[in-house]
């Protein structure tokens, strides 16, 4: 296993069972199975599974935290918004980490990271909440000093970065803003002596700019593997990304 974990985020699996089984996900012919692609990722080395368990229910279902926590043999990152009933899910099924992310009904997906400097008051009994579960927490955020030094106020474990700007980022020039931008707070949060992991938009091509984000610990990557595994399936593009990882120097 090579120095930079893994974790696959199995959501798009469940969005693909509920765009025909939405009012049945308990049907027998429903199907693709998140927990199946679950422990295909294992097998193929991954360090971590993640979902995200939404306010919404639009692709997880708390059957499947519930059926994932039973099952996975790695280890299970929840993300999760801030709200009481999520909370009371998370401290029933005890996942060992919990990522909090904002959650807005019209995105997509999640854009944009958490305003840990805006929303301290509301994070910190639900960290502390967490954190007394035995779970450890994250938090996603962008990649700047303030919000690490929110973060590391926090008395979090880890942090995630997002790394959608610089993903989705169309000119050289950007691309080199936000690669400076993720450098520093990575640096930063290391000193803070946070864990340091990162996501959002990362996929096979753009993985070789992270190489150049120092202090990382984990990757956390949803919808590339999972349309990558169209065409290879999902063990080999599980093992794709692995093998584009190895090169991080670290």
């Amino acid at each position: 296993m090579n120095g930079l974990r893994l974790g696959v985020n199995i959501d798009h699996v469940a969005t693909l069972r509920q765009a025909r089984y939405a009012t049945m996900p308990d049907s027998k012919n429903a199907e693709p199975d998140p927990i199946l692609a679950a422990s295909i990722c294992e097998r193929a080395g991954v360090g971590g599974i993640v979902a995200h368990l939404r306010t919404d229910r639009r692709h997880i279902q708390e059957r499947d935290i519930e059926r994932l926590r039973q099952s996975i043999m790695t280890k299970l990152n929840l993300e999760m918004g801030n709200t009481e009933e999520i909370i009371d899910i998370a401290l029933r099924v005890k996942p060992e980490e919990v990522c909090l992310v904002p959650e807005k009904r019209e995105e997509v997906t999640t854009e944009g990271g958490l305003d840990v400097i805006a929303l301290r008051k509301e994070l910190e009994p639900t960290v502390k909440r967490l954190q007394l579960a035995g779970i450890r927490v994250s938090l996603f955020i962008d990649p700047t000093l303030e919000q690490v030094d929110a973060a590391t106020e926090l008395g979090v474990e880890m942090v995630e970065l997002h790394t959608g700007k610089l993903a989705n980022a169309f000119t050289e020039k950007i691309q080199k803003e936000e690669l400076e931008q993720l450098r520093a707070a990575a640096r930063a949060a290391s000193e803070s002596h946070l864990q340091v992991n990162a996501g959002h938009g990362i996929n096979y091509k753009n993985i070789a700019m992270i190489d150049e984000v120092p202090c990382l610990t984990e990757l956390n990557i949803g919808h590339s593997i999972i349309s990558r595994a169209m065409w290879v399936g999902l063990e080999t593009a599980v093992r794709e990304m692995l093998a584009a990882m190895a090169k991080y120097p670290g």
